[in-house]
């Protein structure tokens, strides 16, 4: 989940049939004619458990994309895989406007954004066993000791991810923090069976977010991973672990901060 930032740019709007570029490395899609375009926002968070089917208006798996940023990883993932439904949220209103124009451009009907927090999501919104796969791309580690409980990744957060997930189901988490990958190592596989991957996604091989495009381009390692559901353990055995765990008080290294500061002004 990336820093609030501001993400102006003073190059002109892609036109119709254009592929946009970010940092020069084109972003999933091309602009079609405006009475081709989707609605992909929520104008008002429904409230209670959502309903996928009446969401979407259709019944397909769910991939929700936790701190999409301007919606690059969420777009990748729905433009290849459009037999599943994918909800893109994150807590910036900026980022989400980014997110959903191109989003609309692309006529990409199996996609939604909304401006919302990941525990929130899940705790508020999301039914037990109904979301195929979770992902997970840069949650900020908070450097400030005082905000260390805003981490996302914590025991707890991985039993509401654990839970809302089908059997089977996946949560992929990348990072450019090594502390924050340490963490993970360390307190996920308490909840899903984890298979570091090697190497960057095969699907988007020059980057799937704008944060992993900036960071290895400043010759930072990215730590990627897919988690696949415990089918063995219980809601209940899940939350008795998730109160025994430690919480993530790890040291994020102050001096990463610099990374946070180049893509605030990119």
């Amino acid at each position: 989940m990336s820093p609030p930032r501001k993400l102006k740019s003073s190059k002109p709007q892609p036109q119709v049939g254009e592929i946009e570029r970010e940092f020069g490395v084109p972003i999933p899609g091309k602009i079609l004619p405006a009475e081709q375009w989707a609605k992909t926002a929520f104008k008002k968070l429904p409230p209670g458990l959502w309903n996928w089917t009446e969401l979407f208006g259709r019944s397909a798996p769910i991939v929700i994309d936790i701190g999409c940023g301007n919606g690059r990883s969420t777009l990748s993932c729905a433009i290849a895989r459009p037999e599943f439904d994918h909800l893109g949220i994150d807590i910036l209103p900026v980022v989400i406007r980014y997110a959903t124009r191109r989003g609309n451009q692309r006529g990409l009907n199996n996609i939604r954004f909304a401006v919302v927090g990941g525990r929130e999501l899940l705790s508020e919104h999301v039914s037990t066993g109904s979301v195929a796969e979770i992902h997970i791309y840069h949650p900020q580690p908070y450097y400030e000791a005082a905000k260390i409980d805003r981490r996302l990744i914590t025991p707890e957060f991985l039993t509401l991810a654990h839970r809302s997930l089908v059997p089977d189901g996946k949560l992929l988490l990348q990072t450019d923090n090594p502390s924050y990958w340490r963490y993970i190592k360390k307190i996920v596989p308490f909840f899903f069976d984890l298979q570091e991957l090697d190497g960057p996604w095969p699907e988007t091989p020059t980057g799937r977010t704008r944060r992993e495009i900036i960071a290895r381009r400043h010759g930072l390692p990215i730590f990627r991973g897919t988690a696949q559901r415990r089918d063995d353990l219980s809601v209940d055995e899940a939350i008795h672990l998730a109160n025994a765990l430690p919480a993530p008080t790890f040291n994020a290294d102050r001096r990463l901060r610099r990374l946070d500061e180049i893509e605030s002004r990119s």
